[in-house]
């Protein structure tokens, strides 16, 4: 989540989260600004606000799909100097709308930076691609490789989260972002580095909602409580 930015407000939040024994991912997503220099002035003051948390690590919804590619490589210098003077893990989200909203930007921006480390949640990329990314699996190995924290959601041809990922026809596509988390798993296994999981089925416009009525298709929290002990099942052993 996001944190305000007034320190009161913030304190009050993190008093919760201690009081409740709960790890804070700290979530910037107010990349709302269409010009480049407000933008970049308030994604550093978002930035360190969220690092004076001391989050367990930052996800970062950076810049915008309409930057310059060199714009948004702008920023992303920007959080690895403050990642380095924190020693707090920045991620980029592969997100509609954002600076890695597609598989060919990410492998511009792993060349132009190999440092780089991203928020996986593949789910916006089958959605651009509309594919289960089946023609990109070179592209895709380099995401992978470059992966500290997972959104857990599943997402399909055209759209960025199923109805319920529990029901029957939707079981090869659920096994399809398997295969990829299997691959993040085993590489911070391998490297005995920490990898982190957020289970992120979300509500309206993500969760699909009955005509008229506009009822959820499926329950949010026990989706997320589904997804959540997939994963605990799946790699128990780790």
């Amino acid at each position: 989540m996001h944190l305000p930015l007034k320190k009161r407000e913030r304190k009050e939040i993190q008093d919760i989260l201690n009081d409740n024994g709960l790890l804070l991912i700290g979530q910037y997503w107010q990349s709302l600004e269409t010009d480049f220099r407000t933008n970049k002035e308030n994604f550093q003051r978002h930035l360190e606000n969220l690092i004076e948390a001391e989050p367990v690590k930052l996800n970062s919804q950076t810049g915008k799909d309409y930057f310059s590619f060199e714009q948004n490589m702008q920023l992303v210098k920007l959080s690895s100097k403050l990642s380095k003077q924190s020693g707090l893990t920045i991620c980029h989200e592969t997100h509609r709308g954002k600076f890695l909203f597609s598989l060919a930007v990410m492998v511009q921006a792993i060349k132009a930076d190999p440092e780089i480390r991203i928020t996986l949640d593949a789910s916006h990329w089958c959605t651009v691609h509309e594919s289960l990314l089946e023609d990109q699996e070179p592209a895709l190995k380099k995401a992978i490789k470059v992966t500290d924290h997972i959104h857990s959601r599943v997402g399909f041809q055209e759209g960025p989260q199923v109805n319920d990922p529990r029901a029957p026809e939707w079981s090869d596509t659920v096994a399809r972002f398997f295969s990829w988390w299997d691959q993040i798993v085993a590489l911070h296994q391998k490297n005995k580095t920490q990898l982190t999981v957020t289970a992120e089925f979300g509500p309206q416009p993500y969760m699909p909602l009955k005509p008229f009525s506009q009822l959820p298709l499926s329950k949010q929290w026990d989706v997320n409580v589904y997804m959540t002990n997939l994963f605990k099942q799946r790699y128990q052993h780790i």
